[in-house]
């Protein structure tokens, strides 16, 4: 198999925040190679080799001269050297196991770099049919011992005195994943605490002039009053803003832990690699002119990167507006932004910096307190899913927004995000919803999974409450920053209008709130003090003349009751009640209350919403479709959080072996893409144990005639290209004599010729077994070239894509993910029983599920997937109809 070497290459995060550069050997590294091993101790040869190795530059080349298939090896780099290598053999009597090996000289020991080159053998090992990996290691090396656990692979170990075998799988399992993405956690942790906490920052290219970005940013760290030193670096200046000036980096009293860039985009590069070569562990890059400039851009970013990766120095950015830290310990604005928005619990992440700016505005107008902000620009090295890690630690952290525009690893956002969401919720706007510039489809599954459905997904899944707007998700922000998640989504109306409580009652219910029936108890409790004109029934009125004090008592009333969740308040200003009274009486009530039931309010007033309310922390919307909006979506995260997160279904009696032929047979010729022929696709679906209706693939009338005689059953004759068999008029059903499977052939063929389709005809004539009862269903599967394999199933047959009733998730399924599919369906009650009829088997469909999401693991070539319809019948299901097309290689994306 031919393996692209520069897909292996990538920068490892090691435990200290720090990048170390991992990258496949080559020849030339002779020389580097030979360097590092001088720099060996005597110890870590002995501990490597077993004993006492003498090495010359002959030697070395054994070493680097690999075919990198049969022997394989990578570098850790970093500042242009090398500082460790990992490496595996085949073995010649077993070529699916090989041997592997880890040396790191000894002054890069206890970093991490052993773990990360051990854990990078495993992609290409896969790639290259090596499925186990054994190796001997002396039993002193504990370090060694240590570095396979470390690595979450799992290692079984055999004791032969004072030498100890070692042996793990070399397929990715999801301990191999979480203990990758601890190793992660524990980086982005160490990595972001000097962003966003620097015990001292150097502004490189401060100005003079503060209405200059380079001024206003070195202006807003001296007015934020940073708890630390600030170095304003400037060649031209020997003061800035009365602060003396340096003119570099060396120059300035200590080595700044991070350093602000805000020079012209051709002197960032040097800029960050002295800063680098000093020690500074952080940039954060606010110039432009980088990838977002076109092909020079470009350019400019790959020399910059060269430099980042060779020195391990971590870089926000380029293009990017700065990062923020309101906590009063650290109050740093290193933003151009002159808004430092008040302090508090909810953390930011834009992609945009001029959306930046209004969200920094917004947050200080709405008295949103935030606890750090970053705007990420290109993302070229810190990432979002680096704020993720780091804010799932983050003490001052309780809610994360994200203003997303792109992934740039959506699978890996999708395991963060899922993790970290049942304790912090998550919030995001994600631009580019619409459906201009998707490929055109040729598959149902193609059609109905394009566009934005896959970011719903990975959304849903990962329990992600998404918002179409930045002021929903301000309004989001707010009911999560101030008050609980609710238990449930039934919602409790308090108001003194009865048109805005009729309007809030329908907002809820558009939201999927339920307005429910009130306890008998709780009837009688309200009727004791309101007026008899007031509607004591959910919504409760209590008309216009109902003062401060009735408020206070009703929401004590509503909040005892078992069958109300929280309360939605909503106040219209007569004329004698004032609205700060209100106001004092909502806030007395909700401490009263505790902390179980949560509140918000609707305060109808030109005056604005009474500082009472936001003391108390008490959100208040102008109307109530907006509260009763962001209540919705916040109950909505609340089920979710409650629910187990499921686990992946594994399929223990699949012939991989069977459906790696039939790609084989497909693709066998150098075809970039094929689509598989009826009896192809049965084979690849029968090797994973997806039930298909009897069938037999002929190519003339008499061979019709005969394979109905074989499966004597009613059939049906279908066109076996892969093509919409129905639009073609390629399908005859109810065929139950064999001369009349035969007439039907010379139809089909006879049609297909006149109208121009011989080739279609050229593919032959499926004859298949008539599945006439239960219920039609479609699953199919589709590959993104972003998000990987999305898996689809939904209401199926000839009016697929007019009912659109389908569920689409992210590979791989989870049961929690499966039974979410199915239950979303508008059609789910045919399946369970719908007016009478009898319930079909939903255990074996879920099943079917579970075998098209290992299926797409195990053959990444899958670029579609149509299975339609599947007869999901009362004991058992059938697919009738599948169009499979493949592409050449891809990786497997667990």
């Amino acid at each position: 198999m031919n393996v692209d070497l520069l897909s292996y290459a990538h920068d490892a995060v090691l435990a200290d925040g720090r990048t170390v550069h991992i990258r496949p050997i080559t020849a030339d590294d002779a020389d580097k190679l030979w360097e590092m091993w001088q720099r060996l101790s005597p110890e870590t040869i002995r501990l490597r080799f077993f004993g006492p190795r003498h090495m010359d530059r002959e030697g070395i080349r054994f070493f680097t001269d690999l075919d990198m298939r049969n022997r394989f090896a990578l570098v850790a780099e970093t500042a242009g050297r090398i500082v460790g290598v990992s490496r595996f053999d085949q073995l010649d009597e077993d070529p699916g196991t090989a041997e592997f090996a880890v040396i790191v000289e000894d002054a890069e020991q206890g970093r991490g770099i052993g773990t990360a080159l051990l854990r990078a053998l495993v992609q290409p090992a896969e790639d290259l049919g090596v499925m186990a990996f054994v190796g001997e290691v002396l039993r002193e090396n504990n370090r060694m011992l240590r570095m396979m656990r470390d690595a979450g692979l799992a290692p079984a170990f055999s004791d032969y005195g004072s030498v100890v075998h070692a042996a793990f799988s070399a397929t990715p399992t999801e301990e191999f994943l979480a203990t990758g993405d601890e190793q992660d956690r524990r980086a982005a942790v160490a990595a972001l605490s000097v962003v966003f906490s620097p015990a001292s920052i150097a502004v490189i290219g401060a100005s003079r002039d503060p209405r200059t970005i380079g001024g206003l940013v070195f202006d807003n760290l001296l007015r934020g009053s940073f708890n630390g030193p600030v170095y304003p670096v400037n060649p031209s200046a020997q003061h800035v803003q009365s602060v003396p000036a340096y003119a570099n980096l060396a120059a300035c009293p200590t080595v700044p832990e991070m350093v602000l860039v805000c020079v012209p985009a051709p002197l960032v590069t040097e800029v960050v690699h002295d800063a680098a070569r000093l020690g500074t562990k952080a940039a954060v890059i606010i110039s432009a002119g980088f990838n977002e400039a076109g092909p020079e851009g470009a350019e400019r970013e790959r020399q910059l990167m060269e430099v980042v990766r060779s020195h391990g120095i971590r870089v926000v950015g380029p293009n990017c507006m700065g990062v923020l830290n309101a906590n009063g310990s650290v109050r740093m604005n290193g933003t151009f932004s002159q808004v430092f928005p008040p302090p508090g619990r909810v953390a930011f992440s834009s992609q945009s910096g001029a959306l930046g700016l209004a969200i920094l505005a917004a947050a200080s107008r709405l008295g949103l307190g935030l606890s750090s902000f970053a705007s990420v620009g290109n993302k070229a090295d810190i990432s979002g899913n680096d704020l993720l890690q780091y804010w799932e630690s983050d003490e001052d952290t309780d809610v994360v927004l994200l203003y997303l525009e792109s992934f740039g690893n959506p699978r890996k956002f999708g395991r963060l995000a899922r993790r970290i969401g049942r304790t912090k919720p998550i919030v995001a706007v994600k631009s580019g919803r619409t459906r201009a510039g998707e490929r055109a489809a040729s598959s149902h599954t193609g059609a109905l999974a394009a566009g934005d459905v896959a970011v719903e997904a990975l959304f849903r899944q990962a329990g992600v409450i998404r918002t179409d707007t930045l002021e929903e998700l301000f309004n989001v922000a707010t009911v999560l920053a101030n008050q609980p998640v609710p238990r449930g989504n039934r919602v409790g109306i308090l108001t003194n209008g009865g048109g805005p409580g009729i309007l809030a009652a329908d907002a809820c219910e558009s939201n999927g709130l339920e307005v429910p029936e009130l306890a008998e108890r709780t009837l009688a409790r309200l009727a004791e003090f309101l007026p008899a004109e007031a509607g004591i029934r959910n919504p409760v009125d209590m008309i216009a003349s109902a003062d401060a004090g009735n408020y206070g008592r009703a929401m004590r009333t509503l909040a005892d009751d078992p069958n109300v969740d929280a309360l939605l308040v909503i106040f219209v200003p007569p004329v004698v009640t004032r609205a700060e009274d209100v106001a004092r009486e909502l806030a007395a009530a909700a401490q009263d209350m505790g902390r179980d039931v949560p509140v918000v309010s609707v305060f109808m007033s030109e005056q604005g919403v009474p500082g009472e309310l936001r003391a108390a922390h008490i959100p208040s919307f102008p109307f109530p479709e907006e509260a009763a909006q962001a209540l919705g979506r916040v109950a909505r995260y609340g089920r979710w959080r409650d629910k187990p997160l499921g686990n992946v279904v594994e399929v223990t009696d699949a012939d991989e072996a069977a459906a790696r032929a039939v790609v084989s047979e497909a693709l066998g010729s150098g075809e970039q893409e094929a689509w598989l022929t009826a009896d192809q696709a049965e084979r690849l679906l029968s090797a994973f144990g997806v039930p298909t209706a009897v069938s037999r693939v002929v190519h003339s009338p008499d061979d019709a005639a005969q394979a109905q005689r074989d499966i004597d059953a009613t059939v049906a004759v279908k066109a076996a290209a892969p093509v919409h068999k129905t639009e073609l008029g390629g399908v005859r059903l109810g065929l139950s004599r064999p001369e009349q499977v035969a007439d039907a052939v010379r139809q089909i063929a006879g049609d297909l010729e006149a109208a121009g389709r011989g080739d279609v005809v050229a593919h032959g004539f499926l004859v298949q077994e008539m599945v006439g009862d239960g219920v039609e269903m479609v699953v199919g599967a589709r590959y993104d070239r972003t998000f990987g394999p999305i898996l689809l199933a939904g209401m199926g047959g000839t009016l697929v894509e007019l009912l659109a009733d389908t569920s689409v998730r992210i590979h791989p399924l989870t049961d929690t993910d499966v039974e979410d599919m199915l239950t979303g369906l508008r059609g789910y009650p045919l399946l369970t029983g719908y007016r009478g009829s009898e319930g079909v088997d939903i255990e074996a469909f879920k099943a079917l599920l579970f075998r098209m999401s290992a299926l797409v693991e195990a053959v990444p070539e899958i670029d579609e997937a149509d299975l339609n319809p599947v007869f999901v019948r009362r004991r058992g299901t059938a697919a009738v109809d599948a169009r499979i097309k493949l592409a050449r290689h891809r990786r497997s994306h667990r």
